[in-house]
């Protein structure tokens, strides 16, 4: 089995560390704002920020169990334990979502003044700087690692500069111009956007986990490749996955029934080095077959 590259991991590991170092100092700022101001939508963006101390904690946890080399146990790796992850984080954001339902709704019935609005507004500048700080260096990391775990960890810190965004709206409207009730609306619409969040880091955890084929371009590539080889008649049985920063890629390659075993294995050979150039990261397993030959396959291509 192919080892993640050492930058690789190098990346991935800074990237979940950076990820709760920034969480902590984000709770504790927001949770003297909160205290100062009591604006539900501060508490909003608090309980947020607790919550995704917990969940790059899973993160942490999660790469570095994904990062562990093939084993006797693990023939395929460990890289499952990043949408395992992903699937945590959707329950970390959506239960943030539906707290926020519940605390909001309490202010629509008994609507409160908003104390001391600079603080919240200076808090939340603050906290701006930060997350933006370390969603763009997650984003490099994504961009040359590929990492689900650290993608679904970028999308909630990016969904918190927004939130942070409109927090200083809320706490704006509520202090100069008397409107308090705009504080639980912003906590509401803060709240719809979690849960959309949690169902995105879920549906595309769920597809790690089942094993979804790469995408069509991808596919499509790949038999282009294939079929680049004079030797090769047809491709047909492609199969793809993934799992952590590993990809697996198998398909039957028809050839000329009457090639010698030896010639038919470097054709297969040279099919495999060009696939691997262009997926530096894939496992490829090809199997050789006689053009022409009636064979039952799969009714999918």
């Amino acid at each position: 089995m192919n080892a993640a590259p050492p930058p690789e991991s190098r990346l991935m590991r800074l990237a979940t560390y950076a990820a709760m170092a920034t969480a902590c100092i984000l709770i504790v700022i927001k949770m003297a704002a909160w205290l100062a101001t009591g604006s539900v939508a501060l508490l909003s963006t608090l309980i947020d920020s607790i919550l995704d101390a917990g969940a790059s904690l899973v993160n942490l946890l999660a790469v570095r169990q994904a990062l562990q080399p093939a084993d006797r146990d693990h023939r395929f790796g460990h890289g499952k334990a990043e949408p395992l992850a992903g699937l945590a984080q959707a329950a970390f954001v959506a239960g943030s979502g539906l707290f926020l339902i519940i605390e909001a709704a309490g202010r629509f019935a008994d609507p409160q003044t908003v104390e001391r609005p600079m603080v919240g507004i200076v808090v939340m500048v603050v906290s701006m700087g930060l997350t933006l700080g370390l969603v763009s260096f997650q984003k490099f990391v994504v961009r040359k690692t590929k990492s689900m775990a650290v993608n679904a960890d970028s999308l909630h810190y990016t969904g918190d500069v927004l939130i942070n965004l409109s927090v200083i709206f809320s706490l704006l409207l509520a202090s100069q111009f008397n409107l308090p009730l705009a504080d639980p609306l912003f906590a509401i619409a803060i709240a719809a956007y979690l849960l959309w969040n949690a169902f995105g880091i879920a549906r595309s955890s769920m597809d790690h986990l089942m094993d979804r084929e790469f995408d069509e371009a991808e596919r499509e590539r790949i038999k282009q490749i294939a079929r680049t080889h004079p030797g090769v008649r047809n491709v047909h049985d492609l199969r793809t996955r993934s799992s952590g920063l590993q990809s697996f890629i198998q398909l039957h390659l028809e050839m000329d029934g009457r090639l010698p075993l030896f010639e038919a294995h470097a054709i297969a050979d040279a099919v495999e080095a060009k696939l691997q150039a262009a997926f530096p990261s894939a496992e490829v397993i090809i199997h050789q077959d006689p053009a022409g030959m009636a064979e039952a396959h799969p009714v999918f291509k």
